[in-house]
């Protein structure tokens, strides 16, 4: 059982890096897997582990990265600048100068590395002071191990030290064990060995690797081995997307595992913030993006994609609809082909159907916006009927208006209702309607040119059509 939890330590994140092999303007620690950027999973991962402190090293986006780690985490971590990108030796080096007192152990994790499970931090520690090691190490096997740095071990099978993928001789590069990048090192150690270190090496820099070598002098190097497919570093777009779906798959590996009814776990995307509770169903291709809060018993159907949405109990979101920012009451329906846009409330047992679209708009209990229709800015009551093809009318040019509709009110297909407009309690507004005054209650509006039927008439305009088309 991990002990680590019984001797404080401290996390050092490694993100000040420029990350030029992504090929973007943002740092490359912001780029994003399962909704969270890359220096969140980190952070997250060394807090759950038990970090009693937590530095994170910042250079280029220096501000970027440092408004992301405060919002995210706030007082629970501590951000350190390393002025010139001189290599990973001296942005540990940037770290200890922050506090001099910084004492215990220190586990140094990189901020693309954003897998790593918490329970293998405390496998690492374990490790470490089992053996006494000034320095713990993790190591993985790789058949292809190029861009890693090579564990060099000696006959009896310590490790000697590590020579980074650029510095690598011939043979070196046949080595298949390599460094993953994450070390729990003692930091009186770490102190001593970081001023030793020298830029000899092909990119002139601060090699953090080289205290691996100054450790392996005294004989003081713990190793642990683990699965790459949990310590791989992000080093371009490839490698973001290899990680993405990873993240992807444990979230709904265990969101089943809690219950939750999944149909197709590889074409799941559920992001790292959602909450999803036993007993809710999802189905294939359906994208929880932000911070989504699915109740249990609640469906959500193929192809959907929801941000930021509130899902109660019993709720039934059908195939390709899409919600963002809004609340789906209890026993609600959604769907198939809906568009809920930010700020749409619907009420328990409301339904917005087919190939409609709500906007800024509350939905009392049991109100239906059924098909074909667009609801913006509109405050419905309770057991509301709005027909086929009915428009708010919510935009004079300069300004949006709000609509409102009583309880029980009914309103017939292809109504336009122009705001400001209010329709009172039971009323109801006949087909074909153009509402541009109130309606009190239980009125009949009526807003439409009066039919007129020509006998015969069709019959002579078809007759006069086909004359016009013959020779």
């Amino acid at each position: 059982m991990p002990t680590n939890q019984q001797a404080p330590w401290s996390a050092i994140i490694l993100a000040a890096g420029e990350g030029t092999r992504m090929k973007s303007s943002r740092p490359k620690v912001l780029h994003t897997i399962a909704g969270r950027p890359l220096i969140s999973w980190v952070v997250q991962t060394a807090l759950e582990a038990g970090a009693a402190r937590c530095l994170v090293v910042v250079g280029h986006g220096r501000a970027e990265v440092e408004r992301e780690v405060v919002e995210a985490f706030g007082a629970r971590v501590e951000v350190v600048l390393q002025p010139e990108q001189r290599g990973t030796g001296d942005a540990v080096r940037c770290a200890l100068e922050s506090d001099p007192t910084l004492s215990g152990r220190v586990v140094v994790l990189y901020g693309d590395c954003p897998l790593i499970p918490s329970g293998f931090i405390d496998v690492l520690l374990d490790a470490s002071r089992a053996a006494k090691a000034s320095l713990g190490l993790a190591t993985a096997n790789l058949a292809v191990p190029e861009g890693y740095g090579r564990i060099l071990r000696d006959a009896e099978g310590a490790v000697v030290r590590i020579v980074e993928d650029r510095d690598c001789s011939d043979e070196e590069r046949k080595i298949n064990e390599v460094n993953p990048g994450l070390y729990d090192i003692d930091a009186a150690f770490l102190r001593n060995a970081i001023g030793q270190l020298t830029p000899d090496n092909a990119q002139g820099q601060l090699y953090l690797t080289d205290v691996v070598e100054l450790a392996a002098r005294r004989g003081s190097v713990a190793t642990v081995a683990g699965d790459m497919a949990d310590l791989i570093g992000v080093n371009d777009q490839r490698d973001l997307a290899i990680c993405a779906a990873r993240a992807r798959r444990r979230i709904a590996e265990s969101l089943a595992e809690k219950g939750v009814a999944i149909t197709d776990l590889d074409s799941l995307y559920v992001d790292a913030d959602c909450e999803v509770e036993g007993g809710a169903s999802l189905g294939a291709q359906v994208h929880l993006r932000g911070r989504c809060v699915v109740r249990e018993g609640a469906s959500i159907d193929v192809g959907c994609v929801l941000t930021d949405v509130v899902v109660e109990a019993n709720a039934l979101v059908l195939p390709y609809s899409v919600a963002t920012d809004s609340s789906i009451g209890e026993g609600a329906s959604v769907g198939p082909f809906s568009h809920l846009r930010p700020q749409s409330e619907l009420g328990p047992r409301s339904k917005v159907g087919n190939f409609s679209e709500t906007k800024k708009t509350t939905l009392g209990e049991g109100s239906k916006v059924n098909h074909l229709a667009y609801v913006g800015d509109g405050v419905i009551g309770k057991g509301a009927n709005i027909g086929a093809g009915t428009i708010f009318c919510n935009y004079d040019g300069e300004q949006k208006h709000t609509t409102v509709i009583g309880d029980d009110v009914f309103i017939g297909s292809d109504t336009q209702l122009v705001a400001p407009v209010t329709v009172g309690r039971g009323a109801y507004i006949a087909s074909g309607t153009t509402v541009t005054r109130d309606v009190p209650e239980d009125s009949l509006a009526v807003g439409r040119a009066k039919q007129q039927n020509k006998k015969g008439y069709a019959a002579r305009l078809r007759a006069r059509l086909r004359r016009k088309k013959e020779p």
